[in-house]
């Protein structure tokens, strides 16, 4: 697997260093290269991107404003010439900032961020065991009782703090219990499609790239889950 690159910024110097940078790298490929935010947007528009390398100040439009006003977000390394930018950076939840001149060594680290990202973003969507024919139901604790709940019946799954909420068509559990473990005690027809959901693919009644629908419920994709619950929904 190849991950697709973007490369803005309005200094050609600039963006020539950072493509020789990603030429030492195997698993890394170049989709575009562009000079403002403007261009990148256009490409972003017809292509599945994975990361953005995105200068901060540039002329008509900013990095971190282009960035912050994207509907789906790839992963992004900011690139600037001034300090003064990284806490800008770090709230729109960037990978890393890159300080110019970009040496190859800084840039490895921030290329090492971004892979340790993705790995564990795709261990936690892969957490899905698959189905055992005598197991279709899950005990939880509600009330001081070890409640059956069954598979079939469960539209989704909520995160909330310590808890989770299990929402069938009856009747809601709330439970102490880890989104975590709860994911090795249920099977494949089970996807988590945010950091705070889990929905049950079976009882999908319409989707988009944003949100899932099961009856009057809207559940959120959230941005690092987005391509693998589509892989999932398709298949």
């Amino acid at each position: 697997m190849k991950y697709r690159c973007i490369i803005v910024d309005d200094e050609e110097l600039a963006r020539r260093l950072i493509k020789n940078h990603l030429d030492q790298l195997e698993d890394f490929e170049i989709v575009a290269s562009c000079a403002s935010a403007i261009e990148a947007s256009k490409i972003l528009k017809k292509e599945t991107v994975d990361l953005l390398f995105l200068d901060i100040e540039m002329p008509v439009l900013r990095g971190t404003d282009f960035f912050q006003n994207l509907i789906q977000k790839p992963k992004v390394i900011f690139t600037t010439a001034y300090r003064d930018y990284a806490v800008d950076g770090f709230e729109l939840n960037a990978v890393d900032y890159l300080l110019k001149p970009i040496t190859f060594g800084r840039f490895f680290k921030a290329i090492e961020k971004f892979l340790a990202q993705q790995q564990q973003t795709n261990s936690a969507i892969d957490e899905i065991k698959q189905p055992t024919a005598d197991k279709n139901y899950v005990f939880v604790r509600k009330d001081r009782k070890q409640v059956k709940v069954f598979f079939d019946d469960i539209l989704y799954i909520q995160s909330v703090k310590d808890y989770i909420n299990i929402i069938t068509q009856a009747e809601n559990h709330l439970t102490k219990h880890s989104m975590n473990a709860f994911i090795a005690e249920i099977d494949s027809r089970f996807i988590r499609v945010h950091r705070s959901y889990i929905i049950n693919r079976d009882k999908m009644t319409a989707f988009t790239k944003n949100d899932i629908e099961i009856n009057q419920f809207e559940i959120p994709i959230g941005d690092s889950y987005r391509s693998k619950v589509e892989e999932l929904i398709k298949k």
